[in-house]
């Protein structure tokens, strides 16, 4: 049950900070492409890497209120496939696959740019 109520505290907090991002994206850079996707999953990614890394054989519990609960709650490819599947609905299927593409090599990038840069601190 601990490990359940830490996930779903976390959990609450990344939808919350998921949902800042929202707004702020829509009013800096517009709704037409979907960047608060794109954000989060590069961030969320690049934060997976450092905790993963940082955490690597530690506490259970701090895995499954950061990993599981804050960036489960903060990232999500439902919403990746929503978006995309939103373009391609409009017939912007260049724009579709270049928003799969590029969210995907990123998000990757991200993760192992987080995972190298704290790889490189840790002793």
């Amino acid at each position: 049950m601990r490990l359940f109520l830490l996930a779903a505290g976390g959990g609450a907090i990344g939808a919350g900070a998921r949902y800042l991002v929202n707004v702020v994206c829509a009013a800096w850079l517009g709704a037409a492409f979907p960047w608060s996707t794109v954000v989060v999953n590069v961030v969320g990614s690049f934060a997976m890497g450092v905790i993963m890394a940082a955490l690597s054989g530690g506490s259970a519990e701090w895995r499954m209120f950061l990993a599981t609960g804050i960036l489960g709650g903060f990232t999500t490819f439902s919403a990746f496939s929503f978006d995309a599947w939103t373009l391609i609905e409009r017939q912007q299927t260049a724009l579709a696959l270049a928003y799969i593409a590029g969210s995907v090599v990123l998000s990757i990038g991200g993760l192992i740019a987080g995972l190298s840069a704290t790889r490189a601190m840790l002793p």
